[in-house]
C-alpha cells in the first residue's frame, strides 16, 4: 500500500474514532455547541471578549451548557439562577474538589 494512503486511512481512523468518544460522552452532559475534535470549541469563543461569547451561547443553549477546552468537556453555569440552583439545591453533589495533577506532583499527595 502507498504510503501516503496508508496515513490517510490512519488519520481518518482516528478522527472517526475521536468523533465517536466525544458524541458517546455528550449523551450525559448538558447541551452545547458541537466541538472540533482535538481543539474542541476554542474557535466559537472570541479571546477578546469571553463574557459575551459565554452570554451568546446561554441564549442558544440555556444557562447551563457544555464547551470544549480542547479534548476536556467544561460546564458552565451562566447567570446567578443556574449557579444559586447548583450550589444550594444541588450542594452536595458540588462539595468535591476537582483534581489539579500539577498541584498534586508538587505536594506529592499530601495538602488534600
Amino acid at each position: 500500500m502507498d504510503p501516503f494512503v496508508f496515513l490517510v486511512f490512519s488519520l481518518s481512523c482516528l478522527l472517526l474514532l475521536s468523533l465517536w468518544r466525544q458524541s458517546s460522552e455528550r449523551g450525559k452532559l448538558p447541551p452545547g455547541p458541537t466541538p472540533l475534535p482535538v481543539i474542541g470549541n476554542f474557535l466559537q469563543i472570541d479571546a477578546k471578549n469571553i463574557s459575551q461569547s459565554l452570554t451568546n451561547f446561554s441564549k442558544v443553549y440555556g444557562p447551563v451548557f457544555t464547551l470544549y477546552l480542547g479534548m476536556k468537556p467544561t460546564v458552565v453555569l451562566h447567570g446567578y439562577e443556574a449557579v444559586k440552583g447548583a450550589l444550594i439545591d444541588h450542594g452536595e453533589e458540588f462539595a468535591g474538589r476537582g483534581s489539579f495533577p500539577i498541584a498534586e506532583k508538587i505536594n506529592k499527595g499530601l495538602g488534600k
